[in-house]
C-alpha cells in the first residue's frame, strides 16, 4: 500500500545521497523512481559480505554493465569503502547516476569519507506528511502511531511501532558498535524522551540516567548521527533581549517518542500529548523545509524570562512564528509569546496552532485548526498557502 502514496520528495537529475531513518521509504521510492536500475541491497548479509570483502567489485560490474545508467546502493554505510570506487567510476563521466542511500552517518564519519568530495548531493527522505496520505492516513493515528510508512501501514501499528524502536536500538546501535554498554543506552533512550520537544539540558539528563555528562553528549551525537533526532537551535538574529542558548530537542517522528516516552501514575497524559503534538508539527515543518527548496530556516524562540515560541521560520519569504497548543479552547495567555515575539519583530507573521475546529483571528494572530494546517502544507506551494 506504501508504494500507492506519491512522495514531496523530487529525485535530483545528478548524483545524490539519501538519507533517512528506516522505514521512512527510501527504497521502495527508489525502485519505482528507477526501475531499470542496478540495485544493492547491504541489508542482504551475502550481499554485504560480497562487497565487505572486494568493494572493487562494483567497478567490474559497471563495465560489464555499459547499458545501466542508474546505479542503487541501498545502506552504504555498512560498506563506506564502497565510496571510493563510486568515486572512481563518476570521475569516467560515462553518463552514468550514483544514488547512495543511507540511515546513519555515523560509519561513513568514522571511516573519513568526505561524501564524494561535493560531486554528489545531500538528501533527506522524511517519514510522511499528512497532504501526502491524506487518504490512507488521518491526524489522529499519527499522533498516535507517528507518520512512517512502515507503521503507518501495519495491521498492528503499536507492536510494529515497538518493534522497530528494538531493531533500531540493535542493529543501528549494537551491531555497529556505537556504544559498550547498551543497558545504559536503553537508559538513557527511556531519560532523554522527556526532553522530546523540551529545551535540552544535557546535566539533567545525565542525572536521571546515571551516566556521566560527556557519555550523554556521544550518546546524543549517536542519535543524530543515525537519524533518530535532531537539535533545534533558538533564533537570535537581531535579537532584542537576553535569550536562552540551549536547543530543544526532537525525535524525528512523533511514533518513536511515543515509543520511548515511559508511563506512569506520575505522566500527565496531557503532558505527553502536547509533546506529541508539538512534535508532529516540527517534523512537517522540517519536511517541508527539506523538500520545498524554500530557503527558509527553522528555529525556536526563547527568552531567559520563559517567554517561549514554539517554531520560527526565517526566510527571504519573511519571518513565521507557530505556537502551539494541545487546546480546543484559546486562552488569552496563549496568545502572549506570539505577541511579544511580534514586538520584537514586528514585520512576522503569527500564527496558533490548536486542538479547535474554528479559524479565528486575536490579537492579530491567526488562529488554526493545527489538523488543517498539517493536511494542507505542501512542499510545493508557499507557506501562505497552508494558511489560507
Amino acid at each position: 500500500m506504501e508504494t500507492m502514496i506519491p512522495r514531496c520528495f523530487e529525485p535530483p537529475k545528478q548524483h545524490y545521497f539519501l538519507f533517512g531513518p528506516r522505514g521512512t521509504g527510501k527504497s521502495t521510492f527508489l525502485k519505482k523512481a528507477y526501475p531499470g536500475a542496478f540495485y544493492i541491497d547491504l541489508l542482504k548479509p551475502d550481499t554485504l559480505r560480497r562487497y565487505q570483502a572486494r568493494p572493487e567489485m562494483l567497478i567490474e560490474q559497471v563495465h560489464a554493465n555499459p547499458s545501466v545508467k542508474v546505479y542503487i546502493v541501498d545502506e552504504i554505510q555498512k560498506v563506506p569503502e564502497l565510496l571510493d570506487a563510486v568515486h572512481s567510476l563518476i570521475e569516467e563521466k560515462q553518463g552514468r547516476m550514483f544514488v547512495l542511500t543511507g540511515s546513519s552517518a555515523r560509519k561513513l564519519k568514522r571511516a573519513g569519507t568526505d561524501l564524494l568530495a561535493g560531486r554528489a548531493l545531500l538528501k533527506h527522505m522524511h517519514p510522511l506528511l499528512l497532504s501526502e496520505g491524506k487518504e490512507q492516513v488521518n491526524f489522529e493515528d499519527a499522533l498516535k502511531f507517528g507518520l512512517l510508512p512502515l507503521i503507518a501501514f501495519s495491521e498492528s501499528p503499536m507492536e510494529t511501532l515497538e518493534a522497530y524502536v528494538a531493531l533500531y536500538i540493535r542493529e543501528e546501535v549494537q551491531f555497529e558498535g556505537l556504544v559498550r554498554n547498551i543497558g545504559a543506552f536503553s537508559r538513557f533512550l527511556e531519560g532523554i524522551s522527556f526532553s522530546h520537544a523540551s529545551l535540552l539540558n544535557i546535566s539533567n539528563v545525565a542525572r536521571e540516567c546515571e551516566v556521566e555528562r560527556k557519555v550523554v553528549e556521544n550518546y546524543i551525537s549517536i542519535l543524530e548521527d543515525i537519524l533518530l533526532a535532531t537539535r533545534l537551535k533558538v533564533f537570535s538574529k537581531r535579537a532584542q533581549r537576553a535569550l536562552v542558548s540551549h536547543p530543544k530537542f526532537y525525535f524525528f517522528d512523533v511514533g518513536v517518542f511515543k515509543a520511548l516516552r515511559p508511563r506512569g501514575p506520575l505522566d500527565s497524559p496531557s503532558e505527553i500529548d502536547g509533546a506529541a503534538l508539538e512534535g508532529l508539527v516540527y517534523q512537517h515543518l522540517r519536511a517541508w523545509k527539506s523538500y520545498g527548496k524554500n530557503g527558509y530556516e527553522l528555529f525556536f524562540w526563547r527568552s531567559r524570562g520563559g517567554v517561549e515560541v514554539d517554531f520560527i521560520l526565517y526566510g527571504e519569504g519573511g519571518i513565521y512564528a507557530f505556537e502551539v497548543k494541545n487546546a480546543a479552547k484559546i486562552r488569552p495567555s496563549d496568545l502572549k509569546p506570539l505577541v511579544e515575539f511580534r514586538a520584537d519583530y514586528p514585520m512576522s507573521k503569527t500564527i496558533l496552532l490548536y486542538r479547535g475546529k474554528d479559524r479565528l483571528l486575536r490579537n492579530d494572530v491567526l488562529c488554526l485548526p493545527c489538523d488543517e494546517f498539517l493536511e494542507r502544507l505542501d512542499p510545493g506551494k508557499s507557506i501562505d498557502a497552508a494558511l489560507e
